[in-house]
């Protein structure tokens, strides 16, 4: 007999459906998958055959043919069992499976029947619902996740008898309830990390507010101990609230990556993503041999940080290139190319120079200039000029230590960047943008317009610190949010001052 049933299957963040044709028919038995199948489906044929026996199911003594189409695309994971098993059973009508064609199957089988969660539920759920489709059999282990995507009717299972049981008419299951996205947004999960606790550095926390109120590349340069990192870990409590659009793109990445909190289901605060600088280029671009998101597509919506900048190889610094310009990584690998959101803020750190002291009024530099040169050519001209913020940060004094005085909290910065960042939405909301860093050229010609003042400070700038077009935009931009965050409709000369200073730092250490 022959059945078809369907299931869906991964490329990137993107579901394409996939036909899971069976033929049972007479002969020597034999269990065969065709259709491109990798090691983990040609695999399958043992995880369905001790299912169904150990389900009670009869498995067929004959020849079992499954082909997974389209056949000309490679195919991965164990996500199709579930699909598999269905297509065998309905092939023997006393199993009086009916309607088996209505849904869309996805589940692992173990041995013992039961149905085990999969990677990548949820980004199959939005390519599956935007193709048509409207009724889908999930393991009950990822109902959180299928219980955001309205339009569609999920149900949960167990094993592979309640999914039977169920597809035959002798019980009945109730679908998915659907959850709003507000009832776990706005939950802050970065408790202990507050700007309260951090003494001083009065200007770097300000460089923070604007970056992540506009979504802003920075890099902090100062010597060890100055509380670089500590900012850096501190940054993620005053970034605004993910929209649902944002969290639904985060999840997707996290789904398929396979660190995604079943309990809750979806992201619903932006990651911060804290490589060591001994990771390899491909860890943090993406890959390998499964073609899995990176960390910077792991960072996407939210902070990639990267301490010690210049200590990650060259190869791996210049990988940022492209996502820092355009908010994807392609990666290109002999067996499949694929893009991946990276639409993350930076913020690096860096020492001035390898011995750390260079310009500190703490401790004299012992480095030659040699030795400077060296440490800074690690970091390349087009990539800084990709940052669009850079401070100095210096060591706090004993008096700053010791002081009583209560410094702003985490809390009241947040109140500004979501003021900030609601401005941004509805100037984007008919645009794929959610920040001012985000803006195109046009965007940019028509949302950064400035006045004569302005014009002839700007013009000053470039001209004496050798800007780029790049830095020129860049500058436009951070000027723009440091006006949102005035609430002012338009760009003045002092917001075009306050962005210049985040732009010479780098002239100034690159030059001496």
């Amino acid at each position: 007999m022959l059945s078809k049933v369907k299931s869906f299957g991964l490329k990137g963040i993107e579901g394409y459906p996939i036909d899971v044709e069976t033929d049972v028919s007479n002969g020597l038995p034999h269990f065969e998958i065709v259709g491109l199948a990798d090691t983990a489906i040609k695999e399958a044929k043992e995880r369905v055959r001790s299912a169904l026996r150990n389900s009670g199911f009869e498995y067929p003594a004959k020849r079992i043919t499954i082909n997974l189409a389209p056949a000309d695309i490679k195919k991965e994971g164990a996500l199709y069992d579930l699909a598999i098993a269905v297509a065998i059973l309905s092939c023997n009508e006393k199993n009086n499976i009916k309607d088996e064609g209505k849904y869309v199957f996805i589940g692992e089988l173990s041995f013992d029947g039961s149905v085990k969660q999969v990677r990548g539920v949820l980004p199959l759920l939005i390519s599956a619902r935007a193709l048509g489709y409207k009724n889908f059999i999930i393991p009950l282990a990822n109902k959180e996740e299928a219980s955001f995507i309205s339009g569609i009717t999920a149900f949960g299972v167990k094993s592979l008898c309640e999914v039977v049981s169920f597809l035959s008419g002798q019980i009945e299951l109730s679908p998915i309830d659907s959850c709003e996205f507000s009832t776990l947004a706005n939950n802050n999960d970065y408790e202990g990390l507050d700007f309260a606790n951090v003494k001083g550095q009065s200007i770097a926390k300000r460089a923070l507010e604007i970056a992540a109120a506009g979504g802003h590349n920075l890099i902090m340069i100062g010597p060890p101990g100055s509380g670089k990192s500590m900012l850096a870990k501190c940054f993620p409590s005053i970034l605004p609230d993910m929209t649902f659009e944002e969290a639904l793109e985060v999840t997707k990445i996290h789904s398929i990556a396979g660190e995604l909190d079943l309990k809750k289901g979806i992201v619903c605060s932006r990651p911060f993503r804290s490589p060591h600088h001994t990771a390899s280029t491909v860890s943090l671009t993406g890959g390998g041999s499964n073609s899995k998101p990176g960390e910077i597509s792991l960072a996407d919506n939210g902070v990639l940080f990267l301490d010690e900048f210049p200590e990650y190889s060259r190869q791996t610094i210049e990988t940022l290139r492209q996502p820092l310009e355009d908010g994807v990584i392609t990666v290109a690998r002999s067996n499949a190319t694929i893009t991946y959101p990276a639409n993350f803020t930076l913020i690096a750190s860096m020492n001035p120079c390898p011995c750390g002291h260079r310009g500190s009024r703490e401790k004299e530099c012992r480095c030659s200039a040699s030795q400077i040169a060296k440490y800074l050519s690690k970091l390349s001209g087009p990539i800084m000029d990709r940052i669009d913020i850079h401070i100095e940060v210096d060591n706090v004094t004993y008096d700053q230590l010791r002081s009583q005085e209560q410094e702003e909290s985490s809390q009241e910065i947040r109140k500004r960047v979501n003021k900030a960042r609601a401005i941004q939405l509805e100037r984007f909301k008919n645009s794929k943008n959610f920040c001012n860093a985000k803006m195109s050229v046009a965007q940019t010609k028509i949302y950064c317009t400035i006045d004569q003042k302005g014009e002839a400070m700007l013009r000053n700038a470039f001209e004496k610190l050798k800007l780029s077009a790049r830095a020129h935009d860049r500058i436009l931009k951070v000027a723009r949010t440091i006006a949102d965050l005035d609430d002012s409709k338009d760009i003045e000369a002092r917001h075009i001052a306050e962005a210049i200073s985040y732009r010479n730092l780098d002239r100034k250490l690159w030059n001496d």
